[in-house]
């Protein structure tokens, strides 16, 4: 079934005591547009982000955010700088030496000493991050997936019901269409009475002009292509698969036959009827901007 171009989608996980959380966010666009949000740090993991993300989703304007919380993580890392130290040390013991003092040294005064002492964080296995990420952001997009789902019921249900309204209307022409001729003969044989003042009208020109006429306002084709293309909208708005840019061409197709039923019609009954299947057509055209 058809799946909306708008949703949000979420997921939490750990890699190596860093909190990561994905989050995705969408609204409609012609084609995928895709933009990522990264820690500086770590703005390599971009590219294969997005990747990720094409092979899920065809279609829309698709944010991704993925923060990085290192707070928890136990990652700092303590060395001794021994030339440094070895250095302090002799300075030390030649002061010692030379102004005839004890070398009264111990570890924690040695440690306080100016660069004695390094404190690093350890180097982040940025491998092993892009796969946790990568496993996050599926789970991320398993929510988000459902939610456009959800949203394609509810599109499904929309455009299935005014499909069945512009196929009422559409049987309406079909009904309308051979009465507006006997009307129209009807007209005519009044008319020519009233001009040439007899009774006797030639049976022979009134068959032909109206005949004339109903070839001219026949909508026999555009109605039955109308048929075809709301049997085809059926089965694209039920498949499982990106249909957005199949329907949007389809709905112009719409558009064009109400069209033409309507500068076919010469009636008031069939002005009205075709008003109401292109307001239908309208809605269905604004729905499916929204689905992938």
């Amino acid at each position: 079934m058809i799946r909306s171009m708008t949703g949000y989608g979420s997921a939490k996980g750990v890699s190596d005591k860093l909190e990561i959380t994905v989050e995705l966010r969408s609204v409609n666009n012609r084609f995928l547009d895709c933009s990522v949000r990264l820690p500086r740090v770590y703005t390599c993991l971009e590219d294969a982000v997005k990747a990720r993300v094409q092979k899920g989703i065809s279609r829309g304007k698709v944010d991704v955010y993925i923060t990085i919380d290192a707070t928890k993580a136990d990652d700092t890392v303590i060395a001794v700088n021994e030339p440094v130290a070895d250095a302090y040390m002799a300075a030390l013991k030649l002061l010692a030496e030379r102004y005839g003092i004890e070398p009264d040294v111990t570890a924690m005064s040695l440690s306080r000493l100016q660069d004695v002492l390094t404190v690093t964080r350890a180097e982040t296995d940025v491998d092993k991050l892009g796969r946790d990420i990568d496993e996050i952001l599926s789970r991320a997009m398993e929510d988000f997936n459902a939610m456009r789902a959800r949203e394609g019921e509810r599109l499904y249900a929309d455009i299935s019901s005014r499909a069945d309204e512009i196929e009422r209307l559409v049987g309406l022409a079909e009904e309308r269409s051979p009465q507006t001729v006997r009307e129209y003969r009807d007209r005519l044989e009044a008319r020519l009475r009233e001009v040439l003042e007899s009774s006797t009208v030639d049976e022979a020109r009134l068959v032909t002009e109206a005949a004339i006429f109903a070839d001219r306002t026949a909508v026999a084709e555009e109605t039955v292509r109308l048929r075809s293309h709301i049997s085809q909208l059926r089965e694209l708005i039920a498949k499982d698969e990106p249909v957005g840019r199949k329907l949007d061409f389809l709905v112009q197709e719409f558009n064009r036959e109400a069209n033409t039923i309507g500068s076919k019609g010469n009636d008031l009954q069939m002005a009205r009827i075709v008003v109401d299947m292109k307001s239908e057509i309208e809605k269905i055209r604004e729905q499916i901007q929204n689905v992938e």
